[in-house]
Protein backbone atom coordinates (compact mmCIF):
# COMPACT_ATOMS: atom_id res chain seq x y z
CA UNK A 1 0.00 0.00 0.00
CA UNK A 2 1.48 3.33 -1.03
CA UNK A 3 2.41 5.87 1.66
CA UNK A 4 0.77 9.28 1.93
CA UNK A 5 3.70 11.61 1.34
CA UNK A 6 4.14 15.28 2.31
CA UNK A 7 1.61 17.35 0.41
CA UNK A 8 -1.17 14.92 1.39
CA UNK A 9 -3.99 16.01 3.71
CA UNK A 10 -4.37 14.55 7.19
CA UNK A 11 -7.79 14.59 8.84
CA UNK A 12 -8.04 14.71 12.62
CA UNK A 13 -11.24 13.80 14.47
CA UNK A 14 -11.02 15.99 17.55
CA UNK A 15 -9.72 19.49 18.05
CA UNK A 16 -8.02 19.38 21.44
CA UNK A 17 -4.40 19.79 22.44
CA UNK A 18 -3.38 16.34 21.21
CA UNK A 19 -4.74 17.21 17.79
CA UNK A 20 -2.97 20.56 17.96
CA UNK A 21 0.44 19.00 18.59
CA UNK A 22 -0.17 16.38 15.91
CA UNK A 23 -1.14 19.12 13.46
CA UNK A 24 2.02 21.09 14.27
CA UNK A 25 4.14 17.99 13.57
CA UNK A 26 2.25 17.42 10.32
CA UNK A 27 2.60 21.03 9.17
CA UNK A 28 6.33 20.94 9.88
CA UNK A 29 6.65 17.92 7.60
CA UNK A 30 4.67 19.48 4.77
CA UNK A 31 1.19 17.98 5.28
CA UNK A 32 -2.08 19.84 5.13
CA UNK A 33 -4.45 19.35 8.06
CA UNK A 34 -8.24 19.44 8.39
CA UNK A 35 -9.84 18.90 11.81
CA UNK A 36 -13.44 18.17 12.80
CA UNK A 37 -14.55 19.43 16.20
CA UNK A 38 -17.80 20.86 17.58
CA UNK A 39 -16.10 23.80 19.35
CA UNK A 40 -15.18 26.82 17.20
CA UNK A 41 -11.55 27.99 17.36
CA UNK A 42 -10.40 24.70 18.87
CA UNK A 43 -6.72 24.30 19.85
CA UNK A 44 -6.17 22.09 16.80
CA UNK A 45 -8.27 24.33 14.55
CA UNK A 46 -6.02 27.28 15.40
CA UNK A 47 -3.04 25.63 13.66
CA UNK A 48 -4.80 23.46 11.05
CA UNK A 49 -5.46 24.52 7.47
CA UNK A 50 -9.16 24.17 8.13
CA UNK A 51 -11.60 23.31 10.89
CA UNK A 52 -14.99 21.78 10.16
CA UNK A 53 -17.12 22.88 13.12
CA UNK A 54 -19.75 20.20 13.69
CA UNK A 55 -20.67 17.26 15.91
CA UNK A 56 -18.58 14.12 15.49
CA UNK A 57 -21.61 12.17 14.27
CA UNK A 58 -22.78 14.79 11.74
CA UNK A 59 -23.09 12.87 8.40
CA UNK A 60 -22.58 15.95 6.23
CA UNK A 61 -19.49 17.03 8.17
CA UNK A 62 -18.02 13.52 7.98
CA UNK A 63 -18.56 13.46 4.21
CA UNK A 64 -16.78 16.83 3.91
CA UNK A 65 -13.88 15.57 6.03
CA UNK A 66 -13.59 12.38 3.99
CA UNK A 67 -13.57 14.23 0.67
CA UNK A 68 -10.89 16.66 1.80
CA UNK A 69 -8.49 14.15 3.38
CA UNK A 70 -6.24 11.35 2.20
CA UNK A 71 -6.07 9.66 5.60
CA UNK A 72 -7.83 10.30 8.93
CA UNK A 73 -6.91 9.67 12.56
CA UNK A 74 -8.42 10.67 15.91
CA UNK A 75 -6.99 12.45 18.92
CA UNK A 76 -9.13 10.89 21.63
CA UNK A 77 -11.09 7.69 21.96
CA UNK A 78 -14.53 9.09 22.72
CA UNK A 79 -15.19 9.66 19.03
CA UNK A 80 -18.28 7.60 18.07
CA UNK A 81 -17.13 4.35 16.49
CA UNK A 82 -20.06 4.70 14.09
CA UNK A 83 -18.46 7.87 12.69
CA UNK A 84 -15.21 6.04 11.99
CA UNK A 85 -17.15 3.22 10.34
CA UNK A 86 -18.99 5.73 8.14
CA UNK A 87 -15.64 7.07 6.89
CA UNK A 88 -14.31 3.54 6.35
CA UNK A 89 -17.39 2.55 4.33
CA UNK A 90 -16.79 5.61 2.16
CA UNK A 91 -13.29 4.29 1.38
CA UNK A 92 -11.40 6.74 3.61
CA UNK A 93 -8.41 5.18 5.42
CA UNK A 94 -8.85 5.72 9.17
CA UNK A 95 -5.90 4.72 11.36
CA UNK A 96 -6.28 3.30 13.98
CA UNK A 97 -9.45 1.68 12.62
CA UNK A 98 -12.91 1.22 14.09
CA UNK A 99 -12.12 -2.20 15.61
CA UNK A 100 -9.39 -0.69 17.79
CA UNK A 101 -11.72 2.11 18.80
CA UNK A 102 -14.57 -0.25 19.74
CA UNK A 103 -12.27 -2.27 21.99
CA UNK A 104 -10.49 0.60 23.72
CA UNK A 105 -13.40 2.98 24.26
CA UNK A 106 -15.25 0.37 26.33
CA UNK A 107 -13.55 -0.68 29.55
CA UNK A 108 -15.28 -4.06 29.65
CA UNK A 109 -14.39 -4.90 26.06
CA UNK A 110 -10.83 -3.71 26.64
CA UNK A 111 -10.21 -5.85 29.72
CA UNK A 112 -11.83 -8.88 28.13
CA UNK A 113 -9.56 -8.43 25.12
CA UNK A 114 -6.46 -8.13 27.33
CA UNK A 115 -7.29 -11.24 29.35
CA UNK A 116 -8.07 -13.16 26.15
CA UNK A 117 -4.55 -12.52 24.81
CA UNK A 118 -2.96 -13.39 28.14
CA UNK A 119 -2.27 -9.87 29.44
CA UNK A 120 -3.09 -9.51 33.17
CA UNK A 121 -5.45 -6.87 34.60
CA UNK A 122 -7.15 -6.30 37.93
CA UNK A 123 -10.15 -8.59 38.52
CA UNK A 124 -13.31 -7.01 37.11
CA UNK A 125 -17.03 -7.62 36.79
CA UNK A 126 -19.83 -6.21 34.67
CA UNK A 127 -22.52 -4.46 36.70
CA UNK A 128 -26.00 -3.74 35.37
CA UNK A 129 -28.14 -4.52 38.41
CA UNK A 130 -27.93 -4.43 42.19
CA UNK A 131 -27.53 -8.22 42.11
CA UNK A 132 -24.45 -7.81 39.89
CA UNK A 133 -23.02 -5.29 42.37
CA UNK A 134 -23.60 -7.66 45.29
CA UNK A 135 -21.86 -10.47 43.41
CA UNK A 136 -18.90 -8.20 42.61
CA UNK A 137 -18.72 -7.22 46.28
CA UNK A 138 -18.47 -10.85 47.33
CA UNK A 139 -15.83 -11.68 44.71
CA UNK A 140 -13.52 -8.67 45.02
CA UNK A 141 -14.32 -7.03 48.35
CA UNK A 142 -13.31 -3.46 49.23
CA UNK A 143 -11.80 -1.11 48.33
CA UNK A 144 -12.88 -1.23 44.70
CA UNK A 145 -13.35 1.13 41.76
CA UNK A 146 -16.67 1.56 39.97
CA UNK A 147 -16.51 3.09 36.48
CA UNK A 148 -18.81 3.66 33.55
CA UNK A 149 -17.90 1.10 30.89
CA UNK A 150 -17.88 3.73 28.16
CA UNK A 151 -16.86 7.38 28.10
CA UNK A 152 -15.19 9.26 30.91
CA UNK A 153 -11.62 10.48 31.27
CA UNK A 154 -9.45 12.23 33.87
CA UNK A 155 -11.45 10.55 36.62
CA UNK A 156 -14.91 11.40 35.26
CA UNK A 157 -17.55 8.69 35.56
CA UNK A 158 -15.78 6.71 38.26
CA UNK A 159 -15.55 6.40 42.03
CA UNK A 160 -13.38 4.65 44.59
CA UNK A 161 -15.62 2.80 47.07
CA UNK A 162 -14.53 1.44 50.43
CA UNK A 163 -17.76 -0.07 51.77
CA UNK A 164 -21.27 -1.07 50.72
CA UNK A 165 -22.78 2.33 51.52
CA UNK A 166 -20.23 4.10 49.32
CA UNK A 167 -20.84 1.57 46.54
CA UNK A 168 -24.60 2.14 46.66
CA UNK A 169 -24.06 5.90 46.54
CA UNK A 170 -21.73 5.60 43.55
CA UNK A 171 -24.16 3.34 41.71
CA UNK A 172 -26.90 5.94 42.13
CA UNK A 173 -24.66 8.79 40.92
CA UNK A 174 -23.06 7.07 37.92
CA UNK A 175 -26.19 6.55 35.86
CA UNK A 176 -24.59 4.92 32.81
CA UNK A 177 -25.00 1.19 32.34
CA UNK A 178 -23.24 -1.14 32.12
CA UNK A 179 -20.64 -0.34 34.73
CA UNK A 180 -17.36 -2.08 35.42
CA UNK A 181 -16.46 -3.03 38.99
CA UNK A 182 -12.69 -3.33 39.36
CA UNK A 183 -10.76 -4.88 42.19
CA UNK A 184 -8.29 -2.62 43.98
CA UNK A 185 -4.71 -2.48 42.71
CA UNK A 186 -2.27 -2.10 45.60
CA UNK A 187 0.33 -0.49 43.36
CA UNK A 188 3.77 0.88 44.07
CA UNK A 189 4.04 2.88 40.85
CA UNK A 190 1.98 3.85 37.84
CA UNK A 191 3.88 3.31 34.60
CA UNK A 192 3.29 4.02 30.94
CA UNK A 193 4.65 2.70 27.66
CA UNK A 194 4.19 4.56 24.40
CA UNK A 195 4.14 2.04 21.56
CA UNK A 196 3.77 2.56 17.82
CA UNK A 197 3.04 0.08 15.03
CA UNK A 198 3.45 0.89 11.36
CA UNK A 199 1.42 -0.13 8.34
CA UNK A 200 4.04 -2.80 7.58
CA UNK A 201 3.90 -4.24 11.11
CA UNK A 202 7.06 -2.57 12.46
CA UNK A 203 6.72 -2.00 16.23
CA UNK A 204 8.70 0.39 18.45
CA UNK A 205 8.41 1.49 22.07
CA UNK A 206 9.60 4.53 24.01
CA UNK A 207 11.32 4.30 27.41
CA UNK A 208 8.98 3.33 30.26
CA UNK A 209 7.62 6.42 32.03
CA UNK A 210 6.73 6.82 35.69
CA UNK A 211 3.49 8.73 36.19
CA UNK A 212 1.91 10.44 39.20
CA UNK A 213 -1.75 11.45 39.27
CA UNK A 214 -3.56 13.95 41.47
CA UNK A 215 -7.37 13.85 41.59
CA UNK A 216 -7.26 11.28 38.75
CA UNK A 217 -5.46 13.74 36.43
CA UNK A 218 -1.86 13.25 35.38
CA UNK A 219 0.40 15.53 37.42
CA UNK A 220 3.95 14.49 36.47
CA UNK A 221 5.69 12.10 34.12
CA UNK A 222 9.36 11.13 34.45
CA UNK A 223 11.61 9.06 32.19
CA UNK A 224 13.26 6.68 32.43
CA UNK A 225 11.10 5.12 35.14
CA UNK A 226 13.04 4.19 38.26
CA UNK A 227 12.43 0.46 37.93
CA UNK A 228 14.64 -2.52 37.16
CA UNK A 229 15.72 -3.14 33.55
CA UNK A 230 13.92 -6.50 33.76
CA UNK A 231 10.60 -4.84 34.66
CA UNK A 232 11.05 -2.20 31.97
CA UNK A 233 11.67 -4.90 29.36
CA UNK A 234 8.59 -6.81 30.57
CA UNK A 235 6.38 -3.72 30.22
CA UNK A 236 7.65 -3.03 26.73
CA UNK A 237 7.09 -6.64 25.66
CA UNK A 238 3.52 -6.48 26.91
CA UNK A 239 2.89 -3.29 24.93
CA UNK A 240 4.32 -4.89 21.79
CA UNK A 241 2.09 -7.94 22.32
CA UNK A 242 -0.96 -5.68 22.56
CA UNK A 243 0.07 -3.81 19.39
CA UNK A 244 0.19 -7.00 17.37
CA UNK A 245 -3.01 -8.47 18.82
CA UNK A 246 -4.92 -5.24 18.14
CA UNK A 247 -3.44 -5.09 14.63
CA UNK A 248 -3.21 -1.37 15.31
CA UNK A 249 -1.71 1.16 12.92
CA UNK A 250 -0.68 4.21 14.91
CA UNK A 251 0.69 5.22 18.28
CA UNK A 252 -0.93 4.23 21.56
CA UNK A 253 -0.17 4.22 25.26
CA UNK A 254 -0.45 1.32 27.70
CA UNK A 255 -0.96 2.35 31.32
CA UNK A 256 0.37 -0.10 33.92
CA UNK A 257 0.18 -0.70 37.65
CA UNK A 258 3.40 -2.02 39.17
CA UNK A 259 2.15 -3.82 42.26
CA UNK A 260 4.02 -3.99 45.53
CA UNK A 261 4.56 -7.71 44.94
CA UNK A 262 6.33 -6.94 41.65
CA UNK A 263 3.56 -7.90 39.22
CA UNK A 264 2.64 -5.71 36.26
CA UNK A 265 -1.05 -5.23 35.45
CA UNK A 266 -2.43 -3.28 32.51
CA UNK A 267 -4.85 -0.56 33.57
CA UNK A 268 -5.90 1.02 30.27
CA UNK A 269 -5.02 1.39 26.60
CA UNK A 270 -5.24 4.81 24.94
CA UNK A 271 -5.19 4.46 21.11
CA UNK A 272 -3.65 7.87 20.35
CA UNK A 273 -0.89 10.19 21.58
CA UNK A 274 -0.95 10.47 25.35
CA UNK A 275 -0.48 13.15 27.98
CA UNK A 276 2.38 11.16 29.51
CA UNK A 277 4.21 11.30 26.16
CA UNK A 278 4.45 15.07 25.82
CA UNK A 279 8.06 14.97 27.00
CA UNK A 280 8.95 13.31 23.67
CA UNK A 281 8.57 16.64 21.85
CA UNK A 282 11.64 18.06 23.58
CA UNK A 283 13.50 15.00 24.84
CA UNK A 284 13.35 12.36 22.07
CA UNK A 285 14.71 12.10 18.55
CA UNK A 286 11.18 11.63 17.20
CA UNK A 287 8.16 12.87 19.16
CA UNK A 288 5.05 10.80 19.76
CA UNK A 289 3.17 13.12 17.41
CA UNK A 290 5.59 12.67 14.53
CA UNK A 291 5.43 8.92 15.17
CA UNK A 292 1.65 9.00 14.90
CA UNK A 293 1.92 10.89 11.63
CA UNK A 294 4.53 8.50 10.27
CA UNK A 295 2.48 5.45 11.19
CA UNK A 296 -0.89 6.57 9.82
CA UNK A 297 0.71 7.88 6.62
CA UNK A 298 2.57 4.63 5.98
CA UNK A 299 6.07 6.03 6.51
CA UNK A 300 8.99 4.32 8.30
CA UNK A 301 8.98 4.85 12.05
CA UNK A 302 11.39 7.26 13.71
CA UNK A 303 13.83 6.76 16.58
CA UNK A 304 12.38 6.54 20.09
CA UNK A 305 15.73 7.29 21.74
CA UNK A 306 16.00 9.89 24.50
CA UNK A 307 18.31 12.80 23.66
CA UNK A 308 18.93 13.49 27.35
CA UNK A 309 19.71 11.28 30.33
CA UNK A 310 16.40 12.10 32.03
CA UNK A 311 13.30 14.19 31.47
CA UNK A 312 10.25 15.21 33.49
CA UNK A 313 6.96 16.81 32.53
CA UNK A 314 4.43 18.60 34.71
CA UNK A 315 0.92 19.48 33.58
CA UNK A 316 -0.34 23.06 33.75
CA UNK A 317 -3.96 22.90 34.87
CA UNK A 318 -6.41 25.77 35.07
CA UNK A 319 -7.61 26.87 38.47
CA UNK A 320 -10.65 29.01 37.65
CA UNK A 321 -8.84 32.08 39.00
CA UNK A 322 -7.93 33.75 35.72
CA UNK A 323 -7.02 32.98 32.14
CA UNK A 324 -3.52 34.48 31.81
CA UNK A 325 -0.39 32.75 33.06
CA UNK A 326 2.05 34.99 34.91
CA UNK A 327 5.64 34.13 35.71
CA UNK A 328 6.72 32.55 32.44
CA UNK A 329 9.79 34.77 32.29
CA UNK A 330 10.86 33.44 35.70
CA UNK A 331 11.02 29.82 34.57
CA UNK A 332 12.54 30.36 31.13
CA UNK A 333 15.83 31.49 32.68
CA UNK A 334 16.44 27.75 32.98
CA UNK A 335 17.69 26.51 29.64
CA UNK A 336 16.61 22.95 30.47
CA UNK A 337 12.95 24.01 30.46
CA UNK A 338 10.57 23.89 27.49
CA UNK A 339 7.17 25.56 27.85
CA UNK A 340 3.95 24.72 25.99
CA UNK A 341 0.48 26.30 26.06
CA UNK A 342 -2.44 24.88 24.09
CA UNK A 343 -4.34 27.98 22.94
CA UNK A 344 -7.34 27.53 25.24
CA UNK A 345 -8.95 30.83 26.18
CA UNK A 346 -10.56 29.85 29.49
CA UNK A 347 -8.50 28.30 32.29
CA UNK A 348 -11.27 26.36 34.00
CA UNK A 349 -10.39 24.45 37.15
CA UNK A 350 -8.52 21.20 36.34
CA UNK A 351 -8.55 21.92 32.60
CA UNK A 352 -5.32 20.95 30.83
CA UNK A 353 -3.90 24.24 29.58
CA UNK A 354 -0.27 23.36 28.86
CA UNK A 355 2.82 21.61 30.16
CA UNK A 356 6.47 22.10 31.11
CA UNK A 357 9.24 19.69 30.16
CA UNK A 358 12.62 19.61 31.89
CA UNK A 359 15.74 17.89 30.54
CA UNK A 360 18.43 17.03 33.10
CA UNK A 361 21.04 14.50 34.17
CA UNK A 362 18.77 12.60 36.57
CA UNK A 363 15.07 11.92 37.05
CA UNK A 364 15.20 13.31 40.59
CA UNK A 365 16.65 16.68 39.54
CA UNK A 366 14.37 16.93 36.50
CA UNK A 367 11.27 16.37 38.63
CA UNK A 368 12.46 18.84 41.25
CA UNK A 369 12.93 21.61 38.69
CA UNK A 370 9.62 20.82 36.97
CA UNK A 371 7.71 21.13 40.25
CA UNK A 372 9.59 24.29 41.22
CA UNK A 373 8.82 25.86 37.85
CA UNK A 374 5.14 25.04 38.25
CA UNK A 375 5.05 26.80 41.61
CA UNK A 376 6.44 29.97 40.03
CA UNK A 377 3.54 30.20 37.60
CA UNK A 378 0.20 31.76 38.56
CA UNK A 379 -3.12 32.16 36.78
CA UNK A 380 -4.23 35.79 36.85
CA UNK A 381 -7.08 37.85 35.39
Amino acid sequence: MRPFLPGSTLGILGGGQLGRMLALAARRMGYRVVTLDPSPDSPCGQVADEQITAAYDNPSALRRLGKKCDVVTYEFENIPAASVKRLERAGVPVRPGSRVLEITQNRLAEKRFLNRIGVPTVPFHEVRTSADAERATRLTGFPAVIKSAGGGYDGKGQAVVRNRAAAQAALSVIKARPLIWEGWADFEKELGVLCVRSLTGEVATYPVSENVHQDNILYTTAVPALISPRKAAEARRMAEKIARALDIVGLFCVEFFLLKDGRLLVNEIAPRPHNSGHYTIDACECSQFEQQLRAVCGLPLGSTRLTTKAAAMVNLLGEGKGDRLAGVEKILVHREISFHLYGKTEAKAKRKMGHITVRRESVKSALALAKLARKRLEWVR
